[in-house]
């Protein structure tokens, strides 16, 4: 069954901010439109011709560019996101893009991406204001304190250096019995590790699955053209003590019309807004957080007692998804 997922204008007003907060608390979930995003159209478009250019290439030189430890770079078959229930890795390819240094990418880029070096870094950049954008109505519907930051308190915590990344994913067409719909999987279930994500992607093309915070049971989440969907990530719910909804969600096989037929190809493009590096994850400055409790990132992490911040726990996710721990340093 598809659960609706509320579609927002953006406008720079309280009532779209408590719109905002309202859908955060509810499912962690929300659509908004491109027309209203500082997103155009246009640069969305170009993003999907670069990706499908990248994942066509030849895989020899995708593998000048393979997944390191700082998290850049390409994989395929490597990601495990639900390690406890997964018996191998997604089924994806990915590659993911670092931030930019004076309009430079700071890592390896395949000929395909390297040659469009310019436009990857404005989409970076744009993605980044949009968040930005979003961050700032959050402020207003959280009623930050004036002489804390106010609407403002996020947009210092937001920049370089941090763990924040555009990741290009592919999911290709498997077929059937190559893979148990049940035991496989496309994306396993996970929450996102940073602040807010943005995710793109392109109709008639599904498999998004949300486990709902109420029903505890899974829902397709539909494709929405000229849209593009904002989900909460732990973040932004630990530094709400948990009024926002970090929600778990999975990419699945979509269930084919015919028995005979294989699942389609998937495309996305997500992009992981993070805090800065050092950012402590306490609770911000609001009485709507301070009601909850007090609860934080630091009541229930593993931080042995210590502040966990953005980085810490960005590096403890990857751990486990990736499996570096006592690895090479190249992850390699």
């Amino acid at each position: 069954m598809e659960l609706p997922v509320s579609v927002i204008s953006l406008e720079d007003t309280p009532q779209c901010a408590s719109s905002l907060l309202e859908a955060a608390k509810t499912l962690g979930f929300v659509y908004i439109t491109v027309q209203d995003s500082v997103m155009p159209a246009s640069r969305i478009d170009r993003m999907w011709e670069l990706s499908k250019q990248f994942f066509s290439s030849p895989s020899e030189q995708k593998e000048k560019c393979v997944i390191s430890k700082d998290n850049t770079g390409w994989m395929m078959r490597f990601e495990t996101l639900d390690p406890k229930n997964q018996r191998q890795p997604d089924f994806k390819e990915a590659f993911n893009l670092g931030e930019f240094k004076d309009g430079k990418a700071q890592q390896p880029l395949p000929a395909s991406f390297a040659d469009n070096e310019t436009e990857l870094n404005e989409f970076q950049d744009l993605c980044h204001d949009l968040c930005l954008k979003l961050l700032r109505l959050f402020a207003i519907a959280l009623n930050i304190d004036p002489a804390e930051g106010g609407a403002e308190w996020f947009t210092p915590r937001h920049c370089s250096p941090s763990g924040t990344t555009l990741r290009f994913l592919y999911y290709p067409t498997v077929a059937v019995g190559e893979y148990s719909p049940v035991l496989d999987i496309r994306a396993g279930a996970h929450s996102d590790y940073g602040s807010i994500t943005l995710l793109f992607q392109r109709p008639s093309e599904p498999g998004l699955e949300i486990h709902h915070p109420i029903t505890k049971s899974w829902h397709a989440v539909p494709v929405l053209p000229s849209a593009i969907l904002v989900n909460i990530g732990d973040l932004l719910s630990y530094w709400t003590a948990g009024l926002l909804q970090s929600t778990v969600h999975r990419v699945v096989f979509p269930e084919p019309t015919n028995p005979e037929d294989a699942p389609q190809d998937r495309y996305s493009i997500a992009y992981f807004c993070h805090p800065v590096n050092e950012t402590p994850l306490t609770p911000i400055p609001s009485e709507v957080v301070r009601s909850m409790g007090e609860r934080g990132a630091n009541a229930t992490s593993g931080s042995e007692g210590g502040v966990l911040t953005a980085e810490g726990h960005l590096k403890e996710k990857l751990r486990a998804t990736y499996g570096w721990k006592g690895r090479e340093k190249d992850g390699t």
